[in-house]
């Protein structure tokens, strides 16, 4: 993937209404750098091991689209209480899409136009005591 853009002296990019002068060039970023920052990003949202999220990371019109495979974060099914407190799955996915895309968006420096985000499996969090 490649960012065409001017350079202003300092190293910020360049805005057409400022009289600083620009240097020319492109950044180039590897597919691979936006892989393995959009799996620790997502992993860390959704509260999953990173090795557990498999992402896929493709240019789409006006901006990339990312697939997202992983396991959903759900209570204890012994824990009525907890249970009772949750978000059915289809609202946690839809709520996790729209997070997923304004974090990313802002740390990818990128408009994430799609995400598809595909549950494979359930996991429950480990509980820890406080000691």
């Amino acid at each position: 993937m490649r960012v065409d853009q001017h350079i202003a002296a300092g190293g910020g990019p360049a805005r057409a209404a400022t009289a600083e002068a620009t240097v020319p060039g492109r950044i180039d970023v590897k597919d691979r750098v936006y892989r393995t920052v959009t799996e620790k990003a997502s992993a860390t949202l959704i509260g999953v091991p990173r090795g557990d999220v498999k992402v896929d990371v493709v240019e789409h019109s006006g901006g990339i689209a990312v697939r997202i495979a992983t396991p959903l974060p759900v209570p204890d099914l012994d824990d009525s209480v907890a249970i009772a407190q949750s978000v059915p799955v289809l609202d946690r996915a839809r709520q996790l899409q729209e997070q997923l895309q304004e974090s990313l968006s802002g740390i990818l420096g990128r408009d994430v136009t799609r995400i598809t985000l595909t549950i494979t499996g359930a996991t429950i969090p480990e509980r820890r005591r406080v000691r």
